[in-house]
């Protein structure tokens, strides 16, 4: 069975023409809205096309409304597309066939030409970047929220997912970090319907801050080492100034040094914690 989830704040002019064509490509699927806390007509454009509408007195979050959709849903696959009309109905088909070809994830990956603005774009492809840097793997699209998973593998991960702004990035370096199979789609994504939740700054560095959360869950040496690496080479680099100058070792690069031991051992640490929080249980 199919569930497909629409985390919605204040979306019911984008659900009133989204949702017909939904029904029409996936007519046998679950469709559940998640009503963050809207104060529109969501409930009543959900209720006139028999969709269920799971409301929220008071807005959680988006990664909270997927949170809600993910344990309602009652299908073995989840889709998760945004309610502003930006995804098409009928690129889902093509997300299910990645997972039918064995994946565990698949993504809708926008293209340039999709991006909501010229900043967002940059601000993607940095965040593209950083991410292939941290996993090893090729990410196209590490913020899109359209995707289909598999329902057992993504709510093994429903702890780790913010409340708020990207579960897609959580989610995403969760899936690599476990050695589940994650596809990329080219996808067009269309002009949204109303105006974007997201702030360029606010929630461009909470990305950014999230990424380096998840990359210490992900694998903290890739972080940990090269941060140790920077404090040594800025101690030796400091030494052989002193001793050129005045024929002496100085305290301060001798704090150098002891910095880059400490960050090497505390990411070894993380290291072993991040083993056991991966650790499968029967």
């Amino acid at each position: 069975m199919l569930s497909i989830i629409l985390p919605a704040k204040n979306e019911a002019a984008a659900l009133a023409e989204l949702l017909p064509r939904l029904c029409a490509e996936q007519p046998s699927a679950q469709i559940i809205v998640v009503d963050d806390g809207s104060i529109d007509d969501t409930r009543a454009i959900c209720e006139k096309h028999g969709v269920r509408c799971l409301s929220s007195p008071y807005s959680m979050g988006n990664g909270a409304a997927i949170k809600r959709g993910a344990r309602a849903a009652k299908g073995d696959v989840l889709v998760f597309m945004d309610a502003d009309g930006q995804h098409h109905p009928a690129d889902v088909a093509r997300l299910l066939e990645k997972l039918e070809q064995g994946y565990d994830m698949a993504v809708g990956a926008r293209d340039w030409g999709s991006q909501a603005g010229v900043g967002r774009g940059v601000a993607n492809t940095f965040y593209n970047w950083l991410a292939t840097r941290m996993t090893g793997h090729d990410i196209a699209d590490l913020t899109s929220g359209f995707r289909a998973v598999r329902a057992d593998r993504f709510r093994e991960f429903l702890y780790l997912l913010p409340n708020g702004f990207s579960y897609p990035t959580t989610s995403t370096m969760a899936f690599f970090r476990s050695a589940y199979p994650v596809a990329y789609v080219p996808i067009k994504a269309a002009q949204r319907v109303g105006k974007s939740h997201i702030k360029p700054l606010r929630d461009g560095l909470r990305f950014l801050l999230i990424i380096f959360k998840i990359a210490t869950l992900y694998s903290p040496l890739k972080l940990f080492v090269p941060a140790s690496g920077v404090f040594f080479l800025l101690g030796c680099a400091n030494y052989t100034w002193t001793f050129i100058r005045e024929g002496r070792l100085t305290n301060m690069s001798t704090l150098m040094w002891s910095a880059a031991v400490i960050i090497f051992l505390i990411g070894l640490v993380s290291e072993q914690i991040t083993s056991l929080t991966y650790r499968r249980h029967d």
